[in-house]
């Protein structure tokens, strides 16, 4: 330290260290922050918000505008409702409320069910928003999938939505609506239930379709084959053109041995004929008509092949689109057949959906949406089935002969001692099923020895007992 400094310091005493200084840096935490996701991205197999709004606008612009799109939503769905469907339940007052809630004028079950199917195969999801009044009876509203911003899922199990927040409206208001489970709120940890307690705004059936475990939104029945449906639609409009050009034609005049300056003087006085009117030259002038060749052959094979590119990918046979080249009732049945597995399966779903929605009905109707069942009503809520019409009919005729043997052939095992009479029965019982009766064996086995003594006691005949005329008749043979 030198001897200036050393004398300032006596004076003014020594001098402070110096601070260091910081830029202040930090982080807002909210509260629901998981809840929310990027816009361009996310941690789920899902599309990103722009693509999922856009893959709902095109899935309604071609189920509107394009004829195979609409075919590809409209065929399944006729298979699915166009007989109708009901909700069964194993308690007549239980049935009634179910029946009321399913014909009441705002539900009207029998044609809007039709319509939210549509959009589910269209969109990928519905949103059905849940109204009950005080009397415990329920009904089903509609929010647009569109207006969807984000599906809260719960954070302790992915594939469980808890939530869902719509996109902000006119009057700048979001809503935050719970997403209902069957079942009392202690299935959630305490995290999840205390997410909930934030989404206040009502309650609402959510369901989702084409989609993985990871995801939080659905897809719709088309998303895949938009583009090609969109590219099949542009090749027939340009077929439509071509087929213009191909009916126009020219006339191609030939003057032989004439000169530049008689061809261009020819030309200028010349024109057209009218149909039916006479033209008469010389064999100096030959008229041809020309028309264009634009191979238009090979047209229809590659139409073929679009379209069956885009009704493969729906599991839909060519048949079912008006296409019968090289098809016979063999091979029709035989193409039908994948088309109907993945009928049933979205019949599942369909079923699962409206089991649901009969669960709400009766859990408002015993007043236990907010406690636990007692087991009678649980067991009541179990016995909840729908009610599914035919989707196709069968040929029985293959299903009766079948029958018929597998019966013959079960006897004769029974006698033979090969088999049991229940895994007989269950022989029995598989074909029995194709022709749409099924049964539980145990059950058919314990009524129909009931149902043997109770016949044999009208008779006054006891099992094991022999009468008079049957003793006399074994002593004589003795």
């Amino acid at each position: 330290m030198s001897l200036w400094t050393r004398f300032v310091a006596a004076i003014v005493g020594p001098a402070e260290t110096p601070t260091e200084f910081r830029e202040s840096a930090g982080a807002t935490v909210d509260a629901d922050d998981h809840e929310w996701r990027a816009l361009t991205g996310n941690d789920h197999r899902d599309l990103a918000p722009m693509t999922q709004d856009r893959m709902q606008k095109l899935a309604h612009h071609l189920w509107e505008s394009n004829l195979l799109a609409n075919r590809l939503i409209e065929l399944p769905l006729a298979y699915l409702l166009a007989k109708g469907v009901a909700i069964r339940v194993d308690d007549e007052a239980c049935q009634e409320a179910i029946d009321a809630h399913w014909r009441d004028g705002i539900n009207a079950w029998d044609i809007k069910l039709v319509k939210k199917l549509r959009e589910l195969s269209m969109f990928g999801e519905q949103v059905w928003p849940v109204f009950t009044g005080h009397s415990g009876f329920v009904r089903i509203g509609y929010l647009d999938p569109s207006r969807i911003a984000t599906v809260v899922s719960d954070p302790d199990n992915i594939e469980q939505p808890i939530g869902i927040v719509t996109k902000t409206d006119t009057r700048g208001k979001v809503l935050r609506y719970r997403v209902l489970v069957n079942g009392p709120e202690d299935v959630f940890t305490r995290r999840t239930q205390e997410i909930r307690e934030t989404l206040a705004d009502g309650d609402v059936f959510f369901f989702k379709i084409n989609d993985l475990c990871s995801s939080t939104r659905g897809r719709s029945d088309i998303l895949a084959q938009a583009d090609w449906l969109d590219a099949y639609d542009q090749f027939l409009f340009g077929e439509l053109d071509r087929a213009g050009f191909l009916r126009s034609f020219m006339w191609d005049v030939t003057l032989k041995g004439a000169t530049p300056d008689e061809v261009a003087a020819r030309a200028k006085s010349i024109a057209p004929p009218k149909p039916g009117s006479v033209r008469v030259h010389n064999d100096a002038e030959q008229w041809k008509a020309e028309t264009p060749s634009l191979q238009a052959a090979d047209s229809g094979a590659a139409a073929r092949v679009f379209r069956n590119h885009v009704l493969g990918g729906a599991t839909l046979p060519p048949t079912w689109y008006a296409d019968g080249e090289d098809a016979n009732r063999a091979n029709s049945q035989s193409m039908a057949e994948p088309t109907e597995k993945m009928l049933e399966m979205r019949q599942r779903f369909v079923g699962y959906m409206l089991v649901q929605v009969g669960q709400y009905v009766l859990r408002a109707k015993f007043g236990a949406l907010d406690r636990e069942l007692t087991k009678e009503e649980q067991k009541i809520l179990n016995s909840i089935v729908v009610d599914w019409p035919e989707m196709t009919t069968k040929d029985t005729t293959k299903y009766a002969a079948a029958l018929q043997q597998c019966v013959t052939a079960a006897v004769a095992m029974i006698q033979s001692k090969l088999v049991t009479r229940a895994t007989a029965a269950r022989l029995i019982a598989a074909i029995a099923a194709q022709l749409g009766v099924e049964f539980d064996v145990e059950a058919e086995l314990t009524a129909v020895e009931e149902e043997a003594a109770k016949i044999a006691a009208e008779d006054g005949f006891m099992p094991g007992k022999v009468d008079d005329t049957e003793e006399d008749t074994a002593g004589a043979a003795a």
